[in-house]
């Protein structure tokens, strides 16, 4: 079903990601939603493109995404399979114009997620999973992801927002010999997919649009995304769709 489905995907988060470009560094006015997180005019516009298009593209799967109306858990606890969108993973890096942001496409099947797609237009690079593996197409070339060993000292990466945490400082202080770094959405995920970082552990909000895309590709380059009882993360479980505390590694 995916190798069908990829061209087209690349395909839509290309143009998806030329539709918020075209809003990028603009002065556009930005909403706070009742999470407290923004929305943008870029935000909207790209969930409407990217339902439109996986509607005509697999007519008879439910759609879950960011931006949605709210579909009650009644109706969504009856989905077994279904799309789970962020259509722009790191809006306020976006209205902070650090270019760490991105387009989270992922298939959620009994759960768990089967298939992911990150799509980030500042560099033009798609990251996505097919047959367990992950790739990563940049100028037309298509490499396969492998995670790399944990390195000396770790590379661990945290979102740009998230240091304030006090749970995530006293985590830290665990880590004996580590170097930090900071970087913006699910992009963290394919980073470390590509061999670049070690570990992100994440204590702050997350909501599930914005792990089952990069957990998916992190897991099929070789590395594993937990929960606190090291259990792999499940999706659609609850009304709450918020995820858990989770750490994401380069090791299995």
């Amino acid at each position: 079903m995916f190798d069908a489905l990829i061209p087209p995907l690349i395909k839509l988060t290309t143009e998806v990601g030329e539709a918020i470009m075209s809003f990028y560094k603009s002065d556009i006015s930005v909403k706070v939603k009742s999470d407290e997180t923004p929305l943008t005019i870029a935000d909207q516009t790209a969930h409407q493109l990217i339902v439109d298009e996986l509607e005509k593209l697999t007519p008879n799967t439910p759609i879950l995404s960011e931006e949605s109306d709210v579909i009650a858990f009644d109706e969504r606890s009856k989905w077994d399979e279904y799309w789970l969108i962020d259509p722009l993973d790191g809006t306020r890096d976006f209205l902070e114009h650090t270019g760490e942001f991105c387009i989270c496409i992922a298939y959620i099947k009994a759960h768990t997620p089967i298939f992911g797609m990150i799509y980030a237009p500042i560099n033009k690079s798609h990251y996505y999973t097919l047959n367990s593996q992950s790739f990563k197409l940049q100028n037309k070339v298509e490499q396969v992801l492998s995670t790399q060993l944990p390195s000396t000292p770790l590379k661990v990466v945290i979102g740009r927002h998230s240091f304030h945490n006090d749970q995530l400082k006293e985590h830290l202080k665990q880590q004996s010999d580590y170097q930090l770094s900071r970087l913006g959405s699910a992009l963290k995920f394919c980073k470390i997919a590509e061999g670049c970082y070690d570990y992100y552990p994440r204590f702050g909000p997350c909501s599930e649009w914005d792990t089952a895309a990069g957990s998916y590709i992190l897991q099929e380059a070789g590395g594993s995304v937990v929960d606190e009882q090291g259990k792999a993360l499940k999706y659609n479980l609850r009304e709450d769709l918020t995820s858990p505390i989770f750490f994401a590694s380069a090791k299995p």
